[in-house]
């Protein structure tokens, strides 16, 4: 008696790929490497210049007498000022996105989000004579008015500017620097809500602001935080706006209104680069270093917490 033995089937075999496919696929991978590469050569000319900045003389580090000391006070100052912008530009940034996705009617909502991209377009040199030269002007009687009212709170103990030169008016010309990313990214978002879900609450009896916080927040929990990560990450790296507000101290200080402001590492090196020895010039490529290294920090935590989120979601 014989046995029938059926050979096992054979995977189907893809089909090849068109000339367009695979230059598109090339095209593609090749944009990524050359990102990466852009990324790895920054990196070994901020390690090569860099390295020989962290032990130089004294008189180099002056006022300070070590790196530690020189390049703290600069990365305090860009830590506050870009979580003061984001403080400033987040909360508005999602509401004019929630605006024009899901309550204003589209011969408004259009150009409304058209004049908000319209801010990305503008140089951040024009963002600098702007808040240096009428922005500060107009602030100098609200500098007044903190210190007048809540001068008990460290950021307003003032004495208050009298140019209006300070800390909290950079964090307001970064603020609106970054507002049209933030709301770009979360405007996109919020539209691709699925419209089941939104439809489903209203039915349900929910109103307009519990559909939006019960419905579209969790599911664009994630592109929000990504929104912000990317602001920050612009707030960190200014340097015109900054260096042509502040009049800057490499300084710890929470006072936000008074002469006395810290100094940001990208406008520290803006306003010290054409004067610089060779000795200095390889202390603020190392500072340049210590940013890109917070930087990466700052945009991997982001990229964490996004992928737990997306995680989360997808259970």
């Amino acid at each position: 008696m014989s046995v029938i033995t059926s050979s096992p089937e054979k995977a189907p075999a893809k089909p090849p790929r068109s000339r367009g496919d695979r230059l598109f696929a090339g095209t593609a991978k090749g944009a990524g490497l050359a990102i990466l590469a852009a990324l790895a050569g920054v990196f070994i000319f901020l390690t090569i210049e860099g390295v020989p900045g962290l032990s130089q003389t004294e008189a180099t580090y002056a006022p300070n007498h070590d790196f530690l000391s020189y390049v703290g006070p600069l990365i305090y100052g860009t830590i506050l000022a870009a979580v003061l912008a984001l403080l400033l530009a987040v909360p508005f940034a999602f509401g004019i996105a929630l605006f024009i996705s899901h309550y204003a009617p589209r011969k408004l909502a259009v150009p409304v989000a058209y004049v908000i991209d319209l801010l990305a377009a503008v140089p951040s040199v024009v963002f600098g004579l702007w808040g240096a030269r009428s922005l500060a002007t107009y602030l100098v009687p609200v500098h007044d008015w903190l210190y007048g009212h809540l001068s008990f709170l460290p950021f307003f103990a003032g004495p208050p500017s009298v140019t209006g030169r300070t800390i909290f008016t950079a964090g307001i010309v970064l603020a609106i620097m970054i507002l049209p990313i933030i709301t770009a990214i979360s405007r996109e978002v919020f539209a691709q809500t699925p419209r089941l879900d939104q439809e489903a609450a209203l039915a349900l009896g929910a109103t307009r602001w519990e559909m939006v916080r019960l419905s579209v927040f969790p599911y664009a929990k994630s592109g929000m935080v990504s929104a912000v990560m990317l602001g920050l990450g612009r707030a960190l790296g200014e340097t015109m706006a900054v260096a042509m507000v502040l009049s800057a101290s490499p300084v710890y200080t929470l006072n936000l209104i008074s002469n006395t402001n810290p100094a940001t590492v990208a406008s520290n090196i803006a306003s010290s680069f054409a004067e610089a020895t060779p000795a200095k010039l390889h202390v603020l490529i190392a500072t340049g270093l210590v940013l890109f290294a917070v930087t990466f920090a700052v945009n991997f935590a982001a990229r964490w917490v996004v992928g737990r989120n997306e995680r989360r979601m997808a259970r």
